[in-house]
Formats: structure tokens, C-alpha cells, sequence
């Protein structure tokens, strides 16, 4: 089974409008709801493609009832632990003649100190039945960087594989526990190591730094141009074919789900790392976030192409 760990979770709306206009009213032509977070969005294509899901993490209020219950819509279970306060909400507008989306992002609510440590106990329960855990995203107020790095020592420490996807404070801290593997972009890695990252061997070689701290597997995302990794195994790129992408938003969240379906399957990191890229392209072929077909998945598969670099 697959643990995936969304503390900030929320309802994500989509807007569909001919052109977004700032300080006007702006008529909406389609809308769509679905659960999110980046949490649910590594849940949902990992149960497409076929794993035992079970989302957990803090929901609240009548939002938070429908963020767990239309999670069986996707053949994801939830199991979260509720709070009094609403969940939130993100929007996401998508202007149809600029072709650009414009995003709006609720914080959401407040967890207390006890309402963690109330969390905390029913993860250890959850961890005890996972082959991986996937935590990913934001955390509420209230929290800082210290939650993941517990939760991250608690999988660790009942000999699960865990993946650790956030940003800043949160992902520094959080590889201090050493997960087996987290997924940084660019940016994050020049945050973690203080290098330039303007060249492919820069950034191979900031990898290399995350990976000595012990972390067994790092992602580094390098949109278009594909993902490399490095690991004990050695390091390697992908380099995916060229597709009309549909919608972007969440295909590293998909690469995640694909990351996990391997590290659940035991495959080696070459072929973990070809599923995680072919979930990722076919995810960017639809408008729904999270969201991907096997048919596209099984034909863009063979055309991952996978390099072994050192």
C-alpha cells in the first residue's frame, strides 16, 4: 500500500474563462472541482495506475468532508484526521484567449501543537501497514519545520521507504532525517547546496551533495529537458519525447506517484525513474490535474529515454 501525506489539503477549482480581466467581473464558462493538494495529487494517478492508496493528513469543516469523500472517486482511500475549522480552497483561472493561468492559493486553517500530536499517533498506526509513504506539499499554520522531519524519522524508523516533496525551511529540515528520496527543482537545490546550478554537471554535482547527507534517491526536475537522479545505483537522466501538453500543473506530483509505484514494485532506479517520466508526460496530456490514462502512459513508455551518466 501507498501512504500519501497531504497536511494542507484542500478543494481545487478550476475557472475556465475567455480572457481574465483584473478588476472587472469575469464570467465563467466551465468549472471543475476536484480534491487537491499536492498530496492528492501524488494519490490519484498512483491509483490509476493500478496501487492500494490511502491518503491521510488534516481536513476540516463541510470542505473537508467533501476533499474525503470524493476521494473514492478515484479509488483513493481517506483516512485523515478532522479538524473544527474549514479546509480551504485554490483556484486555479485559465484564460482561454492569453492562454495563461493565473492561481490563487487559500493558507487554510491553524493545527495546534495537541491536534499535531493527535495526528502524529494515528500516522504511526498507518506507517505500520505502508510499503511507501509520499508526503508532499505545504503544512498549516501552526506548523513548521520540524513536522515533516518527525514524520520522516517515524517512516524511516519503521523501515518504510518515504519520499519527502516540499520547499524551503521545510525540505532543508526535512532532509536532515534522511528520507530515501526526495524531488527538488532548481531553485530548491541551489537553496540546499549554494551552488549555481547553471549547467547539467553543476546540477549533477548538487545532487551528489544532497545525496552524501543520506538521502538514497534525488529527483532533480528539469521540466522540458526531463529529470535526472542520483543514487547509489549511479546517476541517470531521462529524457522524454516532445508532446503537446494540455495542463503542466501537478506532473511532479504524478512523477512522484511513479517514484513510489516503483519503490512499491522494487524496480531498479533505471526503470523507476522510466515509469516515473511516463506517468509524468501523460499526466501533462490532460486537463485534469493528477489525472492520467494508461494508453497514454504504455505508448510514451518505450520512448523514455534513459542515459546512465556516471
Amino acid at each position: 500500500m501507498i501512504l500519501t501525506v497531504t497536511l494542507n489539503a484542500a478543494i481545487d477549482k478550476r475557472y475556465v474563462v475567455e480572457e481574465f480581466k483584473e478588476g472587472e467581473v469575469n464570467r465563467v464558462k466551465e468549472c471543475a472541482y476536484v480534491p487537491g493538494g499536492k498530496g492528492l495529487n501524488v494519490s490519484k494517478p498512483a491509483a490509476v495506475a493500478g496501487a492500494s492508496v490511502v491518503a491521510t493528513g488534516f481536513v476540516g469543516g463541510h470542505a473537508g468532508n467533501y476533499i474525503e469523500e470524493s476521494l473514492a472517486d478515484y479509488h483513493v482511500k481517506g483516512d485523515f484526521y478532522h479538524l473544527k475549522a474549514e479546509s480551504r480552497s485554490c483556484i486555479n483561472i485559465w484564460d482561454e484567449k492569453k492562454q495563461k493561468q493565473t492561481e490563487f492559493l487559500e493558507p487554510g486553517f491553524t493545527v495546534a501543537e495537541e491536534e499535531f500530536e493527535a495526528f502524529v499517533e494515528k500516522f504511526r498506526g498507518l506507517v505500520e501497514k505502508a510499503d511507501v509513504v509520499a508526503m508532499s506539499g505545504s503544512v498549516p499554520k501552526g506548523l513548521d519545520g520540524t513536522a515533516y522531519q518527525k514524520l520522516v524519522k517515524i517512516v524511516k524508523d519503521a523501515g518504510k521507504k518515504v519520499i519527502l516533496d516540499t520547499s524551503g525551511r521545510l525540505l532543508e529540515m526535512g532532509i536532515e532525517a534522511c528520507p530515501t528520496m526526495v524531488k527538488p527543482n532548481i531553485d530548491e537545490i541551489r537553496m540546499l547546496t549554494g551552488k549555481h546550478c547553471d549547467h547539467i554537471e553543476d546540477i549533477i554535482e548538487a545532487a551528489k551533495a544532497v545525496h552524501e547527507k543520506g538521502v538514497e534517491v534525488v529527483a532533480v526536475s528539469l521540466g522540458a529537458d526531463g529529470s535526472l537522479v542520483v543514487s547509489d545505483e549511479g546517476v541517470f537522466r531521462a529524457v522524454v519525447p516532445k508532446i503537446d501538453a494540455v495542463n503542466t500543473v501537478g506532473c511532479g506530483d504524478s512523477m512522484i506517484a511513479g517514484f513510489a509505484l516503483g519503490f512499491e514494485e522494487g524496480l531498479s532506479i533505471e526503470e523507476t525513474l522510466r515509469k516515473a517520466s511516463a506517468i509524468s508526460a501523460a499526466a501533462a496530456l490532460r486537463e485534469e490535474t493528477g489525472f492520467f490514462v494508461k494508453e497514454d502512459m504504455e505508448r510514451l513508455y518505450p520512448q523514455i529515454r534513459i542515459e546512465k551518466i556516471g
